[in-house]
């Protein structure tokens, strides 16, 4: 996302403007206040998605895929019938006729029981200027391609209660299980099935919730959204926000959020299983990209679980990225990984949803 591209402005959907819950409450997700920042309610979750409701699909033209996602059938016990084999084009993007063929066979194959679907690939990660996972959810929007810095479809998922997204909602969620090779992807899948039921229990340590607050103007507009600092006590998360371009090292490291082009001190960073972690800028999602812009792939090698990125100019609107509290917070009401990011975001057309999906570390 080059800077002169951004748009200066903030393009509000009604998605965010949530009512705000006392700041003593933290119950929901946060938008700032004159008094500083709040915490806002978000819906109580419903139960999770577990392996029972996941579709694995495998692209029998890659190898990594072949690899990954036998790795993953018997890491999460998969039986056959969650599992779909089909051949397609290992390159970063899919004609709308390539995807609307995968699209049909994965519809055709899976009933309505599965409710996500975890992709064992890293590319393809895109359909034209859409992201796969959002275009397989959504459905492809060929208009968003004519103008990426356009408002894009918003999702009923977001900020949802329900952990049926296919009953309730219609929408089938879906994220990659990419890395940059197959070690890394099986080391992945592993840091998920850890993380299940791992975390927030009394008496011990708490992890941390890190919000690095950037000079870079452009990508660094989620600030305001950022949550009140502090100890929660019966979620056991440290919440911390600090000031600087790059990460300072952290231990126990549950989440982290940014706004920069490239990412520096990520060797600084200590993860839990199950952690999350994102950064805005324009093309992080473009997860084949040498240089320049650091990609959600990079979260992943030092030890994150999940990510997200953009594979196409977004701009800068709050929508089209991850809402920092929603994103904290329905993970720790003990949603999956992949539950959390997709309630997270209101526009997620451009999008590409990047980890393991099932890991729950607060889950009960």
């Amino acid at each position: 996302m080059a800077k002169s591209r951004f748009v200066y402005r903030y393009a509000w959907a009604a998605a965010f403007t949530i009512a705000a819950a006392s700041p003593a409450s933290p119950q929901g997700a946060g938008a700032a206040s004159d008094a500083g920042p709040t915490w806002v309610q978000v819906p109580k979750g419903l139960g999770r998605i577990t392996a029972a409701d996941i579709g694995l699909v495998i692209n029998t033209a890659d190898p990594y895929s072949e690899q990954v996602g036998a790795y993953y059938i018997d890491k999460r016990r998969l039986k056959e019938n969650q599992v779909l084999r089909l051949a397609l084009p290992v390159r970063a993007t899919l004609t709308p006729e390539e995807f609307a063929d995968l699209k049909r066979q994965i519809d055709d194959h899976f009933g309505p029981k599965v409710q996500a679907l975890a992709l064992a690939w890293t590319q393809p990660y895109a359909v034209q200027c859409n992201a796969i996972t959002g275009a397989l959810a959504l459905g492809f929007d060929p208009e968003l391609c004519r103008q990426t810095c356009g408002r894009s479809r918003p999702s009923p998922y977001f900020n949802a209660a329900t952990s049926r997204p296919y009953t309730d909602k219609g929408l089938r969620l879906a994220m990659l299980l990419a890395a940059s090779d197959v070690a890394q992807a099986k080391a992945l899948v592993d840091r998920g099935v850890a993380a299940d039921r791992s975390l927030g229990w009394r008496g011990a340590p708490p992890v941390t919730a890190y919000y690095l607050s950037t000079q870079d103007a452009a990508r660094n507009v989620r600030a305001r959204l950022y949550p009140p600092v502090g100890l929660m006590r019966r979620q056991g998360v440290q919440v911390q926000v600090e000031q600087g371009d790059a990460l300072t090292e952290k231990d126990r490291l549950l989440l982290a959020e940014t706004g920069l082009a490239k990412v520096d001190g990520l060797e600084r960073l200590h993860w839990v299983d199950g952690a999350l972690a994102d950064h805005l800028t324009s093309f992080g999602g473009q997860l084949d990209r040498q240089g320049g812009q650091t990609t959600a792939l990079a979260w992943i090698a030092s030890g994150a679980t999940a990510s997200y990125g953009t594979v196409t100019e977004p701009c800068n609107h709050l929508q089209k990225f991850p809402h920092p509290q929603l994103l904290l917070l329905h993970y720790l009401q003990g949603s999956s990984a992949i539950e959390a990011y997709w309630k997270s975001v209101a526009w997620p057309q451009q999008g590409v949803f990047v980890g393991e999906p099932l890991a729950a570390p607060f889950a009960r």
